[in-house]
C-alpha cells in the first residue's frame, strides 16, 4: 500500500502510527497492495473551511473523506472477489486532531484511540460504505468496531 500522511494541523500527532492502521485496515479489506491514499491532518480553520465547501455545513468537522475511483463489484478497490482487486487510487481522508480531542475527552478515553476510529470511517467511506440510511449505517459501523477491535489485539500485542 501507498499510504501518503501530511500533518498541517500544528498538533502533534502519531502520523506513523495513523499509516500503520490505514495500511491494517486495507489489508483486512482485501484492497489491493498496489492501491494508494493520502491522509491530510489539518487544523480547525482549515476543516471547517472543507465542511462548508463540500458539506455546505458550518464550522469544523472530524473526518472528509474524498473518493476518487469507481467503486465496482469485482474491480476498482473493493470487490468480491477472494484475491485483492485490481490497484485504485482511492482518495483522500482527511482528520482534525483539534475537534478528535474534544470527542475524545467527552467519550472518555484519549486522542489517538479517537483518530483511529475517525481514519477507520473515512477509509471506509474511501471504500464505498455509507450510513445515510439504517442498513447502511449498521453494516458500516458494525464492520468499522470489528476492524477496531481487530487492530487494538495487534496493537497491544506488539
Amino acid at each position: 500500500m501507498s499510504i501518503e500522511i501530511n500533518n498541517e494541523s500544528g498538533a502533534e500527532v502519531d502520523e506513523e502510527g495513523i499509516v500503520e492502521l490505514a495500511g491494517y485496515m486495507l489489508g483486512e479489506m482485501g484492497i489491493n497492495p498496489l492501491a494508494e491514499m493520502s491522509i491530510m491532518i489539518i487544523d480547525e480553520e482549515a476543516m471547517a473551511e472543507l465542511h462548508e465547501k463540500w458539506m455546505g455545513e458550518p464550522g469544523p468537522t472530524d473526518v472528509l473523506a474524498f473518493p476518487m475511483d469507481e467503486l465496482r463489484p469485482g474491480g476498482g478497490a473493493r470487490g468480491d472477489a477472494e484475491v485483492p482487486t485490481d490497484p485504485a487510487l482511492l482518495g483522500d481522508v482527511v482528520l482534525c486532531p483539534q475537534v478528535a480531542a474534544r470527542q475524545a475527552a467527552e467519550a472518555g478515553h484519549d486522542t489517538r484511540d479517537e483518530l483511529e476510529l475517525l481514519c477507520t470511517h473515512g477509509i471506509l467511506h474511501l471504500l464505498g460504505y455509507d450510513h445515510a440510511e439504517p442498513d447502511e449505517h449498521k453494516e458500516m459501523f458494525g464492520l468499522q468496531a470489528r476492524l477496531l477491535e481487530s487492530w487494538q489485539e495487534v496493537r497491544s500485542a506488539r
